[in-house]
């Protein structure tokens, strides 16, 4: 795994952001990672234990049964091809069986008994198990001694009696004991191992996500020269890449931010200074009387301009925010465009520009706002006009496209090229590039429209007409 890099931002702001107040402190990845990892070895350990223990016991009796089989196969041909010294004696309570064949079997933890048809059974050892000895067959079984639980081998020899050996089942329990103490002793350094691996992997993974936090907290205090190498797991990685997209996104936004913020007060500045200046005028008796009535409809205009600057500004802000209403109605597009048309048609004419309608001759019905679509279309109207040199062409239309509307504006002006269209409703954004180039509004008045369209339901797009110039669109879903 790749180291992560540093990430570099503002020493100022490189440091850890303190906890919000009343939030609980949380538990650090590598914690819950060394916890998890903590967990599933012990529960992976204990099912192992618990899976080994019966296998292991099994195991060591099965071995020890083979063992004690061996011995009993060895004893019985001993004693058959007369090996031992038949007078030799153990002592009281094993039987007549050869002293140095006892010992051996004692190493070995075994007794072993000699039975005739006169003597009684063995300890532990029943009576049919006897029986099948005499009459010529082994017997492998188990049984019960004063001191616990025994296997059992019999043979049968050649002289008609039979040799049984005992060994306690505690013999195998004390094997499986000693190997599961070396299985759990290995299952223990596994847990440690496991633990240790998970701590480092998961300090290892978590740097990424640290340098991140620290990222994070930097553009959250202003710092925008944040850089984050995509480093680690691809998960990993992605979040450093989006939080530099997102670093690089808020550059580009606060720098619109501003640059609107610039010409908005641009554009305000414009008509106060007009109507300080001819109030001015007035307040010291420059203006000749004859004068007056243009003067005070030039300061009345300029009023008005400047209440329609702050009314735009005031519906945009209110656009985003949840106090914004709209007051939806069942409401005729055709009615409305050509009541728009007929103030359009005389705005146009005056400016030498062909205006025209593109309307259905039956009424469409939609559910909206009349107030806001009408505002809506003079926005987008006035931008046309404000574009299209005089001789040029302004179209107005409504086209009905069964479960949407379409209602639209296009002009013969100087049209928009692919930036601009990808940008054409972001505030003051075409103001500022065409600002001295071609004439150019407040750069209000598209953003006003993209939001008015959604706030509506729809949806606003730009791009080009057939008459050369730009074309607007403002879709809203049809009743």
């Amino acid at each position: 795994m790749s180291e992560a890099s540093p990430v570099q931002v503002p020493a100022a702001n490189s440091g850890t952001a303190p906890a919000p107040v009343g939030h609980r402190r949380r538990t650090g990845i590598v914690t819950q990672t060394v916890l998890l990892t903590a967990v599933v070895a012990t529960v992976a350990v204990v099912v192992a234990g618990l899976i080994a223990y019966p296998l292991t016991r099994s195991a060591a009796e099965a071995q020890a049964r083979t063992e004690l089989v061996r011995l009993a196969d060895l004893t019985s041909t001993a004693l058959d091809r007369g090996l031992t010294e038949p007078g030799e004696q153990h002592g009281p309570g094993n039987g007549p069986l050869p002293h140095r064949l006892l010992e051996s079997l004692d190493a070995a933890q075994v007794s072993g008994y000699l039975v005739t048809s006169a003597q009684a059974a063995p300890p532990g050892v029943a009576t049919e198990s006897v029986a099948q000895v005499l009459a010529g067959s082994n017997v492998s079984t188990s049984g019960t001694t004063t001191a616990g639980p025994v296997l059992i081998e019999g043979r049968p020899l050649v002289d008609g009696s039979g040799v049984f050996l005992e060994q306690p089942v505690t013999v195998a329990g004390v094997e499986a004991s000693d190997a599961l103490k070396r299985i759990a002793l290995a299952l223990l350094l596994g847990l440690v191992i496991a633990v240790t691996v998970g701590y480092l992997a998961a300090r290892r993974l978590s740097r990424p996500l640290r340098e991140a936090r620290a990222a994070a907290n930097a553009m959250a205090a202003g710092s925008r020269d944040v850089e984050l190498k995509p480093v680690g797991p691809t998960e990993i990685a992605d979040i450093a890449e989006s939080l530099t997209h997102l670093n690089g996104a808020l550059v580009v936004s606060e720098g619109r931010q501003r640059d609107f913020l610039m010409s908005v007060s641009h554009e305000l500045r414009t008509p106060l200074t007009a109507v300080k200046g001819y109030a001015e005028a007035f307040a010291d008796g420059v203006v000749p009387p004859d004068e007056a009535e243009r003067t005070g409809a030039t300061i009345a205009a300029e009023a008005a301009r400047l209440d329609r600057l702050v009314s735009d500004l005031l519906d945009l802000a209110r656009l985003g925010a949840v106090d914004f209403r709209m007051s939806p109605i069942d409401t005729d597009v055709v009615d409305i465009v050509h009541d728009a048309g007929e103030v359009w048609r005389a705005r146009c004419a005056g400016e030498d520009v062909d205006f025209s309608l593109e309307c259905p001759a039956h009424a469409v019905l939609v559910r909206t706002d009349p107030l806001r679509l009408r505002q809506v279309i003079d926005n987008l109207a006035e931008n046309a006009l404000r574009v299209s040199p005089p001789g040029s062409r302004i179209v107005l239309a409504v086209r009905d496209h069964g479960g949407w509307v379409d209602v639209e504006v296009r002009d013969s002006g100087p049209g928009l090229s692919d930036d601009d269209i990808a940008v054409a409703f972001e505030p003051g954004v075409l103001h500022d590039r065409y600002r001295g180039v071609r004439p150019v509004g407040t750069g209000l008045g598209l953003a006003l429209v993209g939001r008015l369209a959604t706030g509506l339901g729809g949806s606003a797009e730009a791009g080009r007409a057939p008459e050369g110039g730009a074309r607007f669109t403002v879709r809203l879903p049809r009743t």
